[in-house]
């Protein structure tokens, strides 16, 4: 495990609290639209970024009583064992926890659940689970662990949010009615709109418009009640 970033202070990445967040390196996901293609890709990795866990530690020390929470974010942060620890460390500190995930280890998902490491959870719906593949960048790949992560935070131990990043090549209002069957009933959806970052896995993909975007929001709203935009202007 590598922490690859740190952001020392965020009034947008976990609700409500004021924050800073954590980049882990790595993801077993390609999504071709990923805004940190360099904490993904080994080959555009920048060493000269590197945070240590002791650097990482002396700064939460000296935050204590001005910071509320810590988004542990990636990259995918459940790819590591280590993470768990990681958190436990911060908990330990008094500090909130908010976890990003893509929803592919629900087995560790369900362990930070159940040892009440993680205070919210906010997990990417990359499309409906028929897209998946052409979506995060790998042929064949199995939604099960997706499907399994999405089913164990709506039994609503954790608060959470699912949220899936628009992108205008990738996404129809088909795919979110299916989207909306699927999570029918969750507590909270938001549509994102897709930004390029200039760190891109893939070029040439675009923003859906702004009506296109409600568009969606109106299709998976016939199932999930609670469907909102963000960063959408």
């Amino acid at each position: 495990m590598r922490i690859a970033g740190l952001q020392k202070l965020t009034l947008l990445d976990y609700p409500g609290h004021l924050a800073c967040t954590v980049f882990l390196e790595g993801c077993n996901l390609r999504c071709p639209f990923c805004h940190n293609a360099s904490l993904v890709l080994p080959e555009r990795a920048g060493e000269d970024e590197e945070v240590s866990e002791e650097e990482l530690f002396a700064f939460l020390t000296k935050r204590k009583g001005v910071l509320q929470g810590v988004c542990i974010t990636g990259g995918e942060p459940l790819l590591w064992d280590k993470t768990e620890e990681l958190i436990g460390r911060i908990r330990e500190m008094g500090y909130a926890v908010k976890l990003d995930t893509n929803g592919c280890f629900p087995d560790r998902l369900k362990t930070l659940i159940e040892k009440k490491l993680v205070d919210y959870v906010a997990m990417d719906i990359k499309n409906a689970p028929s897209r998946y593949p052409e979506t995060v960048g790998i042929a064949g790949f199995d939604t099960a662990p997706v499907e399994r992560s999405a089913a164990l935070l709506m039994r609503g131990e954790v608060e959470y949010e699912f949220r899936t990043t628009v992108v205008g090549e990738l996404h129809t209002e088909a795919d979110f009615e299916e989207i909306g069957r699927w999570l029918a009933g969750a507590k909270r959806y938001f549509l994102q709109g897709f930004v390029d970052s200039g760190d891109l896995i893939a070029a040439g993909l675009h923003a859906a418009s702004k009506a296109q975007m409600e568009r969606f929001a109106a299709a998976a709203r016939k199932n999930i009640p609670s469907v909102e935009l963000r960063g959408v202007s």
